[in-house]
């Protein structure tokens, strides 16, 4: 029998913009020395899995995390996994945006010189429908807004209810299918932390 696929969603580790809360679309940021020290403690929580693909976004951030955790030989580079092209709110806090437009929100209103809702609508449509090529774990190390978006597209939800699925850096999620329903996909696990877990 052929195996449920189940799409095991990795956020990227800690980096200096994730921790101040700054856009950070396709500024090719490394992680911090903590970063790497949560993309290796992934390695023990992924490990046993035993994925038959593991998909990467081209974002540094996404590759190292990959590495760090154990799985770069088997991974494959998913242009569509890239976060969220923020354009002319690269760098930028939502709380300084908001200072200009006080109603701005990225899941409805997208950025200027960046990607619109719609678009990246489109792209989380264009990586389930591979995953639904697919059997078996499949690892994707990716990011915190696309992850959401992902997250909500999988449901069959708008993509603007992305806005109330939170990711942590380093957090585990998997996105699946109910066994007795397998037309039925679910979230089976959402933004699973080392702390969450009890290991630090």
């Amino acid at each position: 029998m052929t195996q449920l696929l189940r799409a095991h969603l990795i956020r990227h580790g800690e980096t200096a913009w994730s921790r101040t809360g700054q856009h950070t679309g396709c500024t090719d940021l490394g992680l911090t020395a903590h970063g790497e020290d949560e993309a290796r403690g992934l390695a023990q929580r992924l490990r046993p899995t035993g994925f038959t693909r593991v998909l990467v976004s081209p974002r540094l951030r996404a590759r190292q995390t990959c590495e760090l955790a154990g799985f770069a030989p088997a991974s494959e580079i998913e242009p569509d996994l890239a976060e969220w092209d923020y354009g002319d709110y690269e760098g930028r806090r939502s709380v300084d945006i908001r200072k200009e437009y006080p109603d701005w929100n990225v899941w409805r209103d997208g950025c200027p010189h960046g990607e619109t809702p719609a678009e990246v609508s489109a792209r989380a449509d264009r990586v389930i429908a591979k995953l639904c090529t697919m059997h078996g774990n499949i690892a994707l190390f990716s990011h915190g807004q696309f992850g959401a978006a992902l997250a909500a597209r999988w449901i069959g939800l708008p993509l603007i209810e992305g806005q109330h699925f939170a990711l942590h850096p380093a957090s585990l999620s998997i996105l699946g299918y109910e066994p007795l329903h397998p037309d039925r996909r679910l979230i089976e696990l959402w933004n699973e932390t080392a702390a969450s877990r009890g290991g630090g």
